[in-house]
Parts: C-alpha cells; structure tokens; sequence
C-alpha cells in the first residue's frame, strides 16, 4: 500500500486546513521561491544519504500545493530531516529545512500521530531541562530511550566509563546536573515556555510529560509569586 492510499481516509478539508497553516506562517514566504528541479539540495543532504528523503521533494509539493503528497509528508518524510541546512546551497534560493521547521511545528501543533512517535525520545530531555536547567547527561543515552539516533547511542552506553576516564568535563560524572542552576533562572525558563506557548505543544504531543512539568514547576512558580495555571 501506497503512503497517500494509508492516508486517502483523511478528509481533503484536514489536509487543507493544515497546509494553510503551514502556508500563512510568516517564514513561509521566505522558505520558497519555486524549483529548478537542479538536485543541488539533494546532493548536499546529508539525510538523502540514508533515507529515501528529497528535500526537492518537500519543495516541490508545496509549490503545487499538492494536498496528498504534502500529508504524506507532514507524517513521514518531514522527521528524517536533520535540520543542517544544507539544502541553503539551492541556487533559486529556496530553504527547504526552514519549511520542514514549520511543518513539524504544524504537526506538533495538531497533535499528528507521527509527532508524537518522532518526540517520544525526547521526554526525558525535556523533563530534565525544565528540571534541572540542564540537557542530557550521558547516562540518559540508552538504545531504548532513543532509537531512531542510531548505532551511536548504543556505543555510547557500552563505553560509558571509558569515555568518563577518557574526557574529563563533570558533565561526564553526573547524571543530575552538570552546572549549579538557580531557582530564577528555572522560573524564568518556565515562564518563556509557557508563555511562548511551548507548554502548550507539549501538552498535545505528551499530555502525561505535560501534568509532570507542571507538578515540578508549580511550587516554585507559587514562591516566586506566580500563579501556576
């Protein structure tokens, strides 16, 4: 079965709603100036490499508004971008990264299936950054927390102690935090996040992730004077 027959049950008004999201994004205008079918962007992508992934393609279906193809890949193709931007060599001047941002903030936005399967790896970050101020300490990269990053994860966690003895940094001995984070600067963070309306993405992708940041949060909002709703 075809990608765009496993989605002709999606309603064409479904489609259309979210291709005009993407559309009326104020980037959007700077994303796409039409194609030249030259292939610079798809030599130059690293993912074209190892995915069946163009990001001609994803320039492509946008100019011709093709409804089909462009939910076929706001589920699909759109998460297999690496976002280097190195599809910016295209000589027309058209920014192919750029417009996979917006629609993997559309599909995010809309609560799509393969949103959340794209950001299940990522939990665990975002819980520790809104935590404890800081990303991911080497102990988090386990195979099966994040599997579409490859092999490396896997090497990663099976040297683990090697690559502690090798690199010194603390960042490499904790699995708590690797710099002192005051109470300011997590409140500070929660409030651009919420304000900026990132909680509120997070509460449609991961409704559970959601109830624990702000059962983390809620306290310190309260003693730093803000109401946690």
């Amino acid at each position: 079965m075809t990608l765009q027959a496993r989605y002709a049950d999606v309603p064409v008004e479904t489609k259309q709603r979210l291709f005009d999201e993407v559309k009326a994004d104020l980037r959007f205008r700077d994303t796409l100036y039409g194609c030249y079918e030259c292939g610079i962007c798809v030599a130059a992508c690293p993912s074209a490499r190892f995915y069946d992934f163009s990001p001609r393609k994803i320039a492509q279906a946008a100019a011709r508004e093709d409804l089909g193809i462009f939910y076929e890949q706001l589920n699909d193709d759109i998460w297999n971008c690496s976002q280097c931007f190195s599809c910016l060599r295209c000589p027309r001047g058209n920014n192919p990264g750029g417009l996979i941002t917006i629609m993997r903030e559309v599909a995010i936005n809309n609560g799509l299936a393969s949103a959340r399967q794209a950001l299940e790896g990522y939990g665990r970050v975002v819980y520790k950054i809104m935590s404890t101020g800081t990303q991911v300490s080497p102990d988090m990269l386990q195979p099966n927390a994040f599997p579409d990053w490859g092999p490396h994860v896997a090497e990663i966690s099976e040297n683990l102690l090697l690559w502690r003895r090798a690199l010194p940094p603390e960042t490499l001995h904790t699995t708590s935090t690797a710099w002192e984070v005051t109470d300011r600067t997590l409140t500070e963070l929660y409030l651009i996040w919420h304000m900026t309306g990132v909680m509120d993405m997070i509460k449609e992708v991961d409704a559970g992730l959601h109830m624990i940041l702000v059962d983390v949060m809620e306290e310190l909002l309260e003693d730093a004077g803000y109401a946690a709703d």
